[in-house]
């Protein structure tokens, strides 16, 4: 069985008969591609099964956290969305595609375009007010042309981002990452909270507890 969490910008693909998942750029994608079971914004497109982001994204998380009681936040390219469990039952659910707007897709275009790497590095000291991930560029533009450094500028951005979500979630004390801004670390260290990064393959995990119940 073949399973894929077909993002925005990127797809994740796993033949269960094989351990390592292929990451594929959502653009570079062969129209003709079909799999078994898929999640994502563009999963309907290539699956014969479709199942809801958010019921992966809880059914990945269940089964990587492996508590009763946690938080779970997915920062993807397009939106932002979580879900919280209480005494091991799914308690609340959020998603937000207005505050969340390209959050993710708009970090990548800023590091792409001033050649920057959050791979490492730690959080700014201060930051922008973000609300959205288009609207808040006009923030780094002004900056930048006030003197301040380009790596600086974009940081504060990415800090502003991560306040941003972590309201959304309701401002837990303890949050469990999911999606591929997990790989920028100044993203990580910008919640105000216990942060743990679960990586970008959670609805992966989701969609092979739901491919093993099929069976």
């Amino acid at each position: 069985m073949i399973i894929a969490d077909f993002g925005t910008s990127y797809s994740k693909i796993l033949d269960l008969d094989h351990p390592t998942p292929r990451i594929i750029r959502s653009r570079d994608l062969d129209r003709s591609l079909r799999v078994d079971l898929a999640t994502g914004h563009n999963g309907k497109r290539f699956a014969g099964q479709y199942v809801n982001e958010l019921i992966a994204l809880a059914r990945g998380g269940k089964a990587m956290i492996g508590r009763d009681d946690f938080l779970l936040l997915d920062c993807g390219s397009r939106d932002i969305k979580f879900v919280r469990y209480k005494n091991g039952r799914l308690d609340d659910m959020g998603w937000n595609a207005e505050c969340g707007a390209s959050m993710g897709f708009t970090i990548e275009l800023l590091e792409r375009y001033y050649d920057l790497d959050f791979s490492r590095g730690e959080r700014p000291e201060k930051t922008f007010p973000v609300t959205c991930g288009v609207l808040g560029m006009s923030s780094i533009f002004d900056a930048i042309s006030n003197g301040m450094s380009e790596r600086e500028a974009v940081a504060r951005f990415i800090r502003g981002i991560a306040e941003n979500a972590y309201r959304f979630a309701d401002a837990p004390e303890e949050i469990f990452l999911s999606g591929g801004l997990c790989e920028n670390k100044i993203f990580v260290k910008s919640f105000p909270c216990r942060t743990t990064a679960l990586g970008r393959f959670v609805l992966l995990e989701g969609l092979k507890k739901i491919a093993d119940e099929h069976e």
